[in-house]
């Protein structure tokens, strides 16, 4: 055998001995990669849950602070109480053969994950109402805080203590979510008993028509 073949075969056990670590580097390389990548989603999972976690923790802060009188406690209480029930009942009406399953809006909250029918609708009543997951949160985390020492009262008795509850909220709530998610809860009751005046005032026009018709 020349030198000039064996020098070629011994830089083709050569190439192929780098080509084998190369391969052993890139299965590697590849493993790192996945690995920081595992460790990379773990730590951003663990951030998201902290940042979670913290944020809940400063909300219940916000719920306890406010240092309201009982009266302007169960106002707040009652227009929050109108806006939970209300979404509960919206959510029954588009889903008429589920009312057994879902005797409560906490059980709604719990559905909504798995079943993504109740989740759709979930999103479209909360899309009708002008609310977001955020103040579900601040308006459930206000009702569970509060829930065991406030009295119901209804609107006729709101309205004589108090005339400007969007002034009490922005005056004594300061948490930003807190305050948007009362605030919203406010108008969207108010805003009911609005449509619902409007409808009593045609209907009562309606009844008063044929009488005056009858006049002439």
């Amino acid at each position: 055998m020349s030198s000039e073949t064996t020098t070629l075969i011994s830089l083709k056990e050569a190439m192929k001995r780098v080509d084998h670590k190369l391969q052993g580097l890139e299965a590697q390389f590849k493993e790192m990669d996945f690995t920081k990548d595992s460790l990379t989603w773990r730590f951003e999972q663990h951030s998201k849950a902290l940042a979670s976690q913290a944020a809940q923790d400063e909300l219940w802060k916000a719920v306890l602070a406010p240092k309201f009188t009982s009266m302007e406690l169960n106002i707040l209480y009652s227009y929050v109480t109108e806006v939970l029930i209300c979404l509960h009942t919206r959510v029954l009406d588009k889903l008429p053969d589920l009312v057994r399953g879902l005797p409560t809006l906490a059980s709604i909250l719990r559905r909504k994950v798995k079943n993504q029918r109740v989740g759709v609708v979930w999103e479209s009543v909360l899309e009708e109402c002008g609310l977001q997951e955020g103040d579900i949160t601040a308006l459930c985390t206000f009702f569970i805080a509060h829930g065991h020492r406030a009295e119901y009262y209804g609107a006729k008795v709101r309205q004589m203590y108090i005339r400007d509850v969007t002034f009490l909220i922005t005056n004594m709530v300061k948490n930003q979510a807190l305050q948007d998610g009362l605030l919203k809860a406010v108008h969207i009751i108010e805003k009911g008993k609005a449509v619902r005046a409007l409808e009593e005032q045609k209907s009562s026009l309606k009844e008063l028509l044929p009488s005056v018709r009858n006049q002439f």
